[in-house]
C-alpha cells in the first residue's frame, strides 16, 4: 500500500521507511509505527513516522496492515 497517504498508515502498522541519512541510496529500514509526524493527508515523498525502535522516517510501503483500534 502506498506511503504517500496519510490515511493508509496508522499507529500499530509494519511499513517499510526510508531515513534521511539514506534518501540517496534508498534504504528501506522495516518496523511498526509509534507516531504519525506529518499532519498534511497527503505527501510527496512519504508521509513521516516515529517506529517503535525510535527510528523517524518517511514511508514507502506498507508492509502489512493490522486491524485499526475503533475510537
Amino acid at each position: 500500500m502506498d506511503g504517500k497517504k496519510r490515511s493508509n498508515i496508522h499507529v500499530g502498522a509494519h511499513v517499510a521507511v526510508v531515513q534521511k541519512q539514506d534518501q540517496r541510496t534508498g534504504k528501506l529500514t522495516e518496523g511498526v509505527v509509534q507516531r504519525l509526524l506529518t499532519k498534511s493527508p497527503n505527501h510527496p515523498h512519504g508521509i513521516k513516522v516515529m517506529l517503535t525502535s525510535g527510528i523517524v522516517g518517511r514511508v514507502q510501503h506498507v508492509v502489512e496492515q493490522t486491524q485499526k483500534k475503533e475510537e
